[in-house]
């Protein structure tokens, strides 16, 4: 008797304390943020500049205006990215099968920003093709809360590249678009499996990465599903990374947020530093619709 008594004092005690703690947090000074991406497919390319905001701070982010942004490559060529619309995205755009990116190039990018100059580097890796995109067709024991019970795990097939090293960045292609909709959703390669300790070099992509275009639900009959495999180099491996465990980080156990940081450096190392990241990549690309018909049968 004597240890319920004690068991629902305790309880009681300790609902009894629960107050609301509003946290005074400091704002520091707004910091460029680089949102640049370059591919080698034909059609516009674009960096995004805006400004880094306070950590409660919900709105849409404040764009940098006026900035001059060039990129250029190790063969001399020279390409610049204007804010046409005033909205802070710089793009850069040449009429028919012209692109900028080229594989085995190495590229630099120079923003000036007022007084500041901001400066980054990356390559554009070669890709592999991708062989096919396949589908299964699967039921829950349950009704999840998005999507049907009853559907399909797509999933593509390619063989990464020899030479150990090569990442990858693995995109669902849904309705025609390539679609990361959340940065725990980022799905990346290292050769073909998840890290650099896998012996996979040369070899499939393994079962979690080719399913990782089945994102949230199954599809349904007649959808349109595919993926865009990216080449990206081994620091934007870890910078992607970094973002995933960033947004995972949770629960009694979650460690202090941070910065992560940025291959994007101020020329005066007493400037302001800057966030994001400036990165490059080939692109391989494969879609197909789902017929029942034609999915492959389950193999349990």
């Amino acid at each position: 008797m004597k240890i319920w008594i004690l068991a629902i004092t305790s309880a009681l005690f300790l609902t009894s304390c629960e107050d609301v703690i509003d946290l005074e947090t400091e704002t520091g000074p707004a910091q460029l943020v680089v949102d640049g991406w370059i591919t080698n497919q034909p059609g516009p390319q674009k960096i995004r500049l805006s400004l880094s905001s306070s950590y409660f701070d919900n709105g849409t982010p404040k764009p940098v205006l006026s900035a001059e942004v060039i990129v250029t490559d190790d063969k001399g060529s020279i390409y610049k990215f204007e804010d046409l619309s005033a909205n802070g995205e710089y793009i850069w755009q040449k009429t028919g099968t012209d692109t900028l990116g080229k594989i085995g190039r190495t590229y630099s990018l120079k923003i000036t920003n007022g007084t500041e100059v901001y400066t980054a580097s990356t390559k554009l890796n070669p890709v592999p093709t991708v062989d096919s995109v396949v589908y299964t067709k699967e039921k829950l024991p349950f009704k999840p809360d998005k999507g049907p019970q009853e559907g399909y795990i797509a999933e593509f097939y390619a063989r990464d590249l020899v030479g150990v090293g090569n990442t990858y960045w693995i995109k669902p292609v849904i309705r025609g678009k390539a679609t990361v909709d959340k940065a725990t959703g980022i799905s990346i390669a290292y050769d073909a499996a998840f890290g650099s300790g896998a012996p996979s070099d040369g070899l499939i992509f393994i079962l979690p990465l080719r399913q990782s275009i089945t994102t949230d639900s199954l599809y349904s009959a007649g959808a349109s599903v595919g993926v865009e495999l990216h080449s990206i180099t081994n620091e934007t491996f870890e910078y992607l990374k970094q973002i995933r465990e960033q947004a995972q980080n949770g629960g009694l156990f979650a460690t202090p947020i941070a910065n992560i940081k940025s291959n994007v450096v101020n020329s005066d190392p007493k400037g302001k530093p800057a966030l994001g990241f400036f990165a490059a990549s080939a692109v391989s690309r494969k879609e197909t619709i789902i017929d029942p018909e034609k999915a492959r049968p389950d193999e349990d």
